[in-house]
């Protein structure tokens, strides 16, 4: 296969090693990365999202790291938009992109392409959480069915959110958000990809996220939380779903000790990678998966 005119997407849980093994990947088909993780777009979260250290002396391109301030929410929208941008610039060098990172919707949104549904205002995202607070999920499943029937085999009775979110998206643009879902388009062909999803065994990735929440602590993850908590970071804002950020507060609280955080920064990431590795089974079926065993027996092939 021509793997240098493919767009090559690398997925895989976090602490798979996803980062290391695209930088060996790019030196054979001289490629150039692009970020594709939700937390490593953030300038201030160095440490704690894992971000590959672009200073090493490995000649390789690094794109969308570290660029934004954690002060402002940074959308899927906002990363496929300068995503298209990078992926036509690296083409036109005759290099190959290769896009790196655990955020599913990130890659959904580029193979498939991303919804282009008007904002629901404020005012009627409150009414229809309210009344889901008020009548509970089971009578709002029902209604939600009255208002869009189209819904009934595309959403769990039990998945609180999308029943919101079609309830919202109905009401206020009287179109049922699986038909906005069927209008959507891809800027690219199923054949310009070639995904590769890293499959590590479980036990296995367990240890290297222990691993690897001793090493955050040891490279300056407490610090790291002190120079964000000096921000002032409103609650409401993406960034404050990064594991470690909460966890370490408690530390710097004198409400946990040290090692206890860590522990709970390790079952954190564990939680996160089960929900990744689900999220994969579902929605990455036709991604070529590699266990660890088998990444250098692929790259000798190249």
């Amino acid at each position: 296969m021509d793997f240098k005119s493919k767009i090559i997407l690398i997925s895989g849980p976090t602490a798979s090693g996803k980062s290391s093994f695209a930088i060996k990947l790019a030196k054979k088909v001289n490629g150039e990365i692009i970020n594709a993780d939700s937390m490593q777009v953030y300038k201030q979260l160095k440490i704690l999202s894992a971000r590959p250290d672009q200073k090493k002396p490995q000649k390789i391109s690094h794109h969308l790291y570290g660029f934004h301030d954690a002060k402002t929410n940074f959308s899927t929208g906002k990363w496929l938009k300068l995503v298209l941008e990078k992926i036509q610039k690296i083409k036109k060098r005759k290099k190959t992109p290769i896009l790196v990172g655990g955020t599913g919707l990130y890659f959904k949104a580029l193979i498939d392409g991303l919804v282009k549904i008007p904002d629901v205002p404020a005012k009627i995202r409150n009414q229809i959480r309210g009344l889901q607070s008020k009548i509970g999920q089971d009578m709002f499943y029902k209604k939600l069915l009255k208002l869009d029937p189209v819904s009934k085999n595309k959403i769990n009775s039990t998945d609180t959110h999308r029943s919101i979110r079609a309830y919202e998206v109905k009401l206020h643009t009287q179109k049922s958000i699986h038909e906005w879902y069927k209008n959507t388009k891809s800027n690219f062909n199923e054949s310009d990809f070639y995904k590769i999803y890293i499959d590590f065994p479980r036990q296995e990735l367990v240890k290297r996220i222990n691993l690897r929440s001793k090493e955050m602590i040891k490279k300056g993850a407490i610090k790291e939380v002190k120079n964000f908590n000096k921000l002032r970071v409103r609650k409401n804002k993406s960034v404050n779903k990064a594991i470690g950020i909460n966890e370490i507060r408690q530390y710097l609280n004198n409400e946990k000790e040290l090692e206890e955080i860590i522990e709970n920064i390790s079952i954190k990431t564990r939680q996160y990678a089960k929900r990744q590795s689900t999220w994969a089974r579902g929605n990455m079926k036709s991604w070529f998966k590699l266990n660890p065993n088998e990444l250098n027996n692929f790259l000798k092939k190249l």
